[in-house]
């Protein structure tokens, strides 16, 4: 081949790399995952958003920790002693997302990727006797911790990595269109590869979005969890019926009122009939 030819050939690589680098560039500039956890007055909670086409189809504000069983010897060393590490997901966490029409995932890693929470998302359709009504609910939840991390594990049995995921999940079921708030705590239980291990997830505050996001960074209206309604209601039912007694008492006191006036008008009957006589 002669330099002609090869430096056509040159030239077609480089603008395959070039095209290449370009549509890798825009692959990346579609995407991004951002987190917001320093806008949070909450010291314990973080704030996720994924955002492609610029703009936010993922937002999720929350607290969470993991309750994670683990072994270590006893001072025989012989028998082994069950310990619990409690993780909390600390703020500045490394975030990774995707999302789709009917699927969505958010990934959070953190302490170098010791740990690694990944929630799954999905929006279904169902039919009821109003017709067809969509929801979005959390479908899995998965844990990855490592036990030979020595922040949180003390000496353990056979430290490694281990997976912890949920079964059968159908948590924080929303309407299409809204957005879950929850400031209770939840927890969520999750099997461990760990044999014989149950890994406690417990949430607190809330606020997620996974679908249908209209105004970028703004969460749409809330569905408020049982939970918290009931909690809403324990405190402001003494207040409403403290209203109601109060009106009550209003009421009484103004037809007393009302009546004692127009007894007051009345002619004054006597009771002794011989006074009658001067009547009149």
């Amino acid at each position: 081949m002669d330099l002609r030819g090869r430096a056509l050939l040159s030239g077609d690589r480089l603008r395959i790399l070039l095209m290449l680098f370009h549509a890798m560039a825009q692959i990346v500039a579609e995407q991004e995952v951002e987190n917001l956890s320093g806008l949070s007055t909450n010291p314990g909670k973080d704030i996720f958003v994924v955002r492609e086409n610029g703009t936010t189809c993922l937002m999720a504000e929350f607290a969470a920790k993991f309750i994670v069983p683990y072994d270590v010897w006893a001072t025989n060393y012989v028998d082994l002693i069950t310990e619990q590490a409690e993780i909390a997901l600390t703020r500045g966490a490394e975030v990774n997302g995707r999302c789709g029409h009917n699927e969505s995932e958010l990934q959070v890693f953190w302490v170098d990727r010791a740990y690694t929470l990944k929630m799954l998302f999905v929006k279904e359709s169902h039919n009821t006797s109003k017709g067809p009504e969509a929801t979005w609910r959390l479908s899995k939840v998965q844990f990855v911790y490592d036990t030979s991390e020595k922040t949180h594990f003390k000496d353990p049995v056979s430290a490694g990595k281990h997976t912890a995921n949920s079964h059968h999940l159908a948590a924080l079921v929303t309407p299409a269109g809204m957005s879950y708030e929850c400031q209770a705590q939840q927890s969520i239980s999750l099997a461990s590869s760990d044999p014989q291990k149950t890994v406690t997830m417990i949430l607190s505050a809330v606020h997620i979005q996974p679908f249908d996001i209209i105004s970028d960074f703004v969460f749409s209206e809330e569905h408020k969890c049982p939970v918290d309604e009931r909690e809403q209601l324990e405190e402001t039912l003494p207040l409403i019926l403290g209203l109601i007694l109060g009106l009550v008492i209003v009421i009484t006191l103004v037809i007393y009122h009302i009546y004692h006036k127009m007894t007051a008008n009345q002619v004054q009957i006597p009771r002794d009939r011989s006074q009658y006589k001067h009547m009149g």
